[in-house]
């Protein structure tokens, strides 16, 4: 093939660094693309470049020259993996590239609401510490984490490596087996005892049919009072409306989320358009530090230099 057209659909979430292909292209960007203008962009493409702009069956069945879709993320839910697999298209997707700054915030939200910093933070700036008879200001109690049971959904690069700073903490770290799972594996807890040991649960797999609403109303019932959720997975796992509820009357003490159900959330949500003292919400940047964009940014060059090589590399195939 004398020439390649690239086409990037979502460029302006990706690092503002320089392409560094190896063989001869040519090359379209876009800052943003809806999931409809996906398929007309797509048409003339031999190579896709999207982050989280939809890649579906009909987008793919339009792009008659179409050979690769580089995912400039992990997650790959938004491209029609079968439909690609169909026409012998290569998906190749971008791992491990977070874990230690994903694991970070994780921590960080952990950190934050075990020790009621907003809660603090919103007396101070109410002045409640400056009318106090005494030198300090307790409002909402605090509590270590060292000792404490943290609770991990998802075994992989960034559970491991959150496991690894709590450990370092003086926590202890059980994983939680699948939710409907008949058999429990070696190094995993059941998921009913494990909701009921947990202090703080951390979510950190995937979204897909068996983990959907992986807790609920009746989940969140089960929990020890004060105890903390973070998810910095996906936003589907965790039924929000139930969460705010729980938050507001129920015996949850804190919530913290780097992710919601609709992204952006142009409709609003229940989490954004909640204010509680013992919720943080942050929108969708866990995995943003300048050290793991730039890693990401460098390895989706190598995803694609590798397949025009014809030795293609962190596929992603149909299950």
């Amino acid at each position: 093939m004398s020439s390649r057209h690239i086409v990037v659909l979502d460029r302006g979430t990706l690092m503002p660094l320089p392409w560094q292909f190896d063989f001869e292209h040519t090359l379209t960007e876009y800052d943003s693309s809806t999931d409809e203008q996906a398929l007309e962009r797509c048409r003339d493409a031999h190579i896709v470049i999207t982050n989280k702009v939809k890649v579906s069956r009909d987008t793919i069945a339009a792009a008659n020259h179409l050979e690769m879709i580089a995912i400039a993320a992990t997650g790959y839910e938004h491209v029609d993996i079968q439909a690609a697999s169909e026409r012998g298209i290569t998906v190749s997707n971008i791992r491990a590239y977070g874990n230690d700054t994903v694991a970070e915030h994780a921590f960080m939200l952990m950190m934050a609401l075990m020790r009621q910093l907003p809660a603090y933070q919103r007396d101070v700036a109410a002045g409640l510490w400056q009318n106090s008879p005494y030198f300090c200001h307790f409002g909402a109690p605090i509590h270590d984490i060292n000792g404490k049971t943290l609770l991990i959904f998802g075994k992989g690069g960034i559970g491991s490596a959150l496991a690894q700073r709590a450990e370092a903490f003086g926590m202890k770290v059980i994983y939680g087996e699948h939710k409907h799972a008949n058999i429990c594996r070696e190094g995993y807890v059941p998921f009913q005892d494990a909701l009921k040991q947990a202090d703080v649960i951390s979510l950190h797999c995937p979204l897909n049919a068996q983990t959907y609403h992986l807790l609920g109303e009746e989940e969140l019932k089960q929990l020890k009072m004060g105890c903390v959720i973070i998810n910095v997975g996906r936003g589907g796992l965790v039924d929000e409306k139930a969460l705010i509820a729980a938050l507001k009357y129920g015996g949850l003490g804190g919530a913290g989320f780097d992710v919601i159900t609709n992204e952006p959330p142009v409709d609003g949500n229940p989490l954004v358009n909640t204010r509680l003292p013992n919720l943080i919400v942050t929108p969708h940047m866990a995995w943003g530090s300048q050290e793991a964009m730039t890693r990401l940014f460098n390895m989706l060059i190598d995803n694609i230099n590798a397949h025009t090589k014809g030795v293609p590399q962190n596929q992603v195939l149909p299950k």
